[in-house]
């Protein structure tokens, strides 16, 4: 089955910001989450039903999976600092 990753719009914002490194270091990241199983430091949060999280370094992806059709969506909800990214 086919994986799509698709960004929302603070996610863009924040990889924006950022120098080239680290938005390779990040997106590196967020396609190995395209494997089967997932690699990466991953973590459910707690609260919610299927959101979950990527640390890379003192960076957070807070990420889920939904299908939609014939494909799965990875859809990535917010990138932050990780004092940040949780509020």
């Amino acid at each position: 089955m086919k994986i799509k990753i698709t960004y929302s719009k603070t996610s863009l914002k924040f990889l924006a910001k950022q120098d080239d490194t680290t938005v390779i270091r990040i997106t590196t990241a967020i396609k190995a989450l395209l494997h089967t199983p997932p690699l990466g430091d991953i973590k459910k949060l707690k609260g919610y039903e299927n959101k979950m999280r990527l640390r890379i370094g003192s960076c957070r992806v807070i990420f889920h999976y939904h299908k939609e059709k014939e494909c799965k969506i990875l859809f990535i909800d917010s990138i932050g600092n990780r004092g940040n990214i949780y509020k």
